[in-house]
C-alpha cells in the first residue's frame, strides 16, 4: 500500500494512501558495465558510452 511507502516515495505518487502499488528495486547499471550493443558494438570511437552520450548532451546544452 502506499501508505506503507517511505515519505519520499509517497510524495513522488498522486494516489490515495489505500491504494495498492508494486515497487520493483533492479540493481542499476554503472557506467564501467555500458557498452554499445547491436550495430555499434564494433566502432571504436564508442568504446566510453557515457564519456560519448556526454559530449552530444554537451554540445546540445552550451551556453554562449
Amino acid at each position: 500500500m502506499v501508505s506503507e511507502l517511505p515519505e519520499p516515495w509517497r510524495s513522488k505518487l498522486a494516489t490515495a494512501d489505500d491504494a495498492r502499488v508494486t515497487v520493483r528495486i533492479e540493481e542499476e547499471v554503472g557506467e564501467e558495465t555500458a557498452s554499445a550493443f547491436g550495430m555499434w558494438s564494433d566502432r571504436q570511437d564508442l568504446a566510453d558510452v557515457a564519456g560519448c552520450v556526454r559530449q552530444l548532451r554537451a554540445l546540445r546544452f552550451a551556453r554562449e
